[in-house]
């Protein structure tokens, strides 16, 4: 969530950087500034009243032990009709922060600088790629064939269990899921990551404090009896452990890794472009959340990227690092990278991992903050992204490694898998 004095102090700015996301912004920015005025002399003027109630209270006290009953009833009367108008006055402020609140809940992060213009994913910018793009013998074929051929997902029986887009995982294919868990857990505590394990359903403040809420409500699978939500990414509940969290400078920067399974509805998912692996309702996906001095955010994103072109490059797999849009860009992001592997056999590049900055609206939103040296409390950065998303990754493997004996397993996975191929 922007914070208030930012937006009431650079109302022009905030129009301008939200214009990169093609949002026009004018009117809500004008309506969020005459909410906050509103708010704020409603808040004065309950001051006021609360100021004079108190000052009547003791002017009673001091009548009272001089014996003056009678100059005290009078004053008694005006402090009965100070309570009812300081309550009031009392829930107008507040009706008037809720709803500045859900305003200011609709507006996105504000791009970064160096965020390009555009409006889809073709406005990307390629930053990055690395990788050789094998060539495969006649008669290849896309990972959805593949699992059939080799028994290792079964889809349809994913539909018979709960639907379409909850795979089955069997044999070979299970212990090569469990094996890149595993490795993309070891690679993250190796880079100073502290494994947290996390619950798979949060409630809703949970939701509102990475902006999952009210923006993605949709996407989220709600259960209604209880008011919780399955998780989308481990990023909504590692974020917030640190909900209402004052650390120390000292403490700062934080870092935690995470396995989940994911859950998203992904409503209106329709075609070939979704077949198989490359969109589903659950899937895997290991995390990595980072709690910065946002003097320091921007170089630990630099460092999150190097780290998932760390992995990738021990998986040697084919890959590229796009800067998003701002009409690509998600809802919190100030700043987001994503990955994309080369899938050989569909002849199309697979998004695989987003690495984002925040800077401080998810923390405003949380109340994440920090005390600094000078003693003053301020919003800490958060940043997070996927290290990584298994199923298209898994997809990636499964398509560039086929050979005609059967799939051979990265070199790097071997130890983890117990098997050098599957056959």
């Amino acid at each position: 969530m922007l914070q208030i004095a930012f937006i009431r102090e650079n109302q022009e700015k905030v129009i301008k950087a939200l214009a990169k996301r093609n949002i026009d912004a004018k009117s809500v920015v004008e309506e969020v500034v005459q909410l906050d005025e509103n708010r704020r002399a409603a808040q004065v003027e309950l001051d006021n009243v609360l100021s004079e109630s108190n000052k009547l209270s003791k002017d009673i006290g001091e009548l009272m032990k001089a014996g003056e009953k009678s100059k005290a009833a009078i004053l008694k009367e005006k402090t009965v009709s100070l309570k009812e108008k300081s309550k009031e006055l009392g829930e107008k402020a507040e009706a008037l922060a809720v709803e500045l609140t859900n305003k200011l809940y609709t507006l996105p992060n504000l791009p970064a600088d160096i965020v390009p213009e555009g409006k889809t994913p073709d406005d990307n910018l390629n930053v990055f790629e690395e990788g050789e793009i094998p060539v495969l013998h006649e008669g290849a074929q896309p990972h959805w064939e593949l699992v059939k051929k080799y028994d290792i997902i079964d889809f349809e029986l994913g539909v018979k269990i709960a639907g379409a887009g909850f795979p089955v995982y069997k044999g070979k294919g299970a212990r090569l899921q469990r094996a890149l868990i595993n490795y993309f857990l070891d690679k993250n505590t190796a880079a100073g990551y502290n494994e947290v394990q996390v619950p798979h359903l949060v409630n809703e403040a949970s939701g509102y404090g990475t902006g999952q809420l009210p923006d993605k409500e949709g996407q989220m699978y709600h259960s209604t009896i209880d008011d919780l939500y399955l998780i989308p990414t481990a990023e909504v509940p590692v974020t917030n452990l640190f909900r209402d969290v004052l650390l120390s400078e000292s403490e700062l920067p934080v870092l935690h890794t995470a396995y989940t399974p994911c859950f998203r509805r992904e409503a209106g998912s329709y075609g070939a472009h979704v077949r198989g692996l490359n969109r589903l309702h659950q899937f895997d996906k290991v995390e990595i959340v980072r709690i910065e001095h946002p003097d320091n955010s921007y170089k630990a994103l630099d460092g999150m990227v190097e780290h998932v072109k760390n992995i990738l490059q021990e998986l040697k797999l084919p890959y590229r690092i796009l800067r998003l849009c701002g009409g690509d860009m998600g809802f919190t992001s100030a700043l987001t990278y994503d990955f994309e592997v080369f899938s050989t056999a569909q002849d199309r590049w697979l998004e695989i991992s987003s690495v984002s900055n925040f800077e401080t609206f998810q923390a405003n939103r949380l109340k994440l903050r920090f005390k600094d040296k000078d003693g003053k409390n301020q919003l800490a950065h958060t940043l997070n992204g996927s290290s990584l998303a298994l199923p298209r990754v898994l997809a990636g493997i499964l398509e560039n490694y086929q050979t005609p004996e059967g799939i051979v397993i990265p070199e790097v996975l071997r130890p983890y898998c117990g098997f050098d191929i599957i056959d």
